[in-house]
């Protein structure tokens, strides 16, 4: 199966809520699960991915004390979510709050998960990075 690639800018409503591009939504037609991620951002997962990082969260928890924390707060700020027949999926408060995200909202394919920033933060800590693209040399 393909990974999940485009990138695709969305508002959320007064309700919280954000528009999923339509390319998008089949492959969460049975929901998927809302977590925080690296660097600020939201990951949404598919069912059968985020089982996958549930088991590597686990494989990592019994290595100490640190990484079962981790473990802890990555499944306690974990949420299961549905998409609506309009597109539309809720992001709780603690997520969008944990995102920073109140207005506009950038929805963009990660391979194996889609990832939600708020604009901003994406400039500031993605943006710099894509003048490795323009790069004539190698790493």
């Amino acid at each position: 199966m393909p990974g999940f690639v485009g990138r695709y800018e969305h508002s959320l409503d007064t309700k919280g809520r954000v528009i999923l591009p339509a390319k998008f939504r089949a492959a969460f037609d049975r929901g998927g699960y809302l977590t925080e991620h690296r660097e600020g951002c939201l990951a949404l997962f598919t069912p059968g991915e985020f089982e996958r990082q549930m088991e590597a969260m686990q494989e990592q928890a019994a290595s100490g004390r640190t990484q079962r924390n981790r473990a802890r707060l990555w499944a306690s700020n974990s949420h299961e979510v549905e998409v609506d027949r309009q597109g539309r999926m809720a992001i709780p408060a603690h997520l969008r709050e944990f995102a920073t995200l109140s207005g506009d909202v950038l929805v963009h394919g990660a391979i194996d998960r889609l990832e939600l920033w708020n604009p901003a933060v994406w400039d500031e800590r993605v943006r710099p990075d894509e003048s490795w693209f323009l790069d004539d040399e190698d790493e």
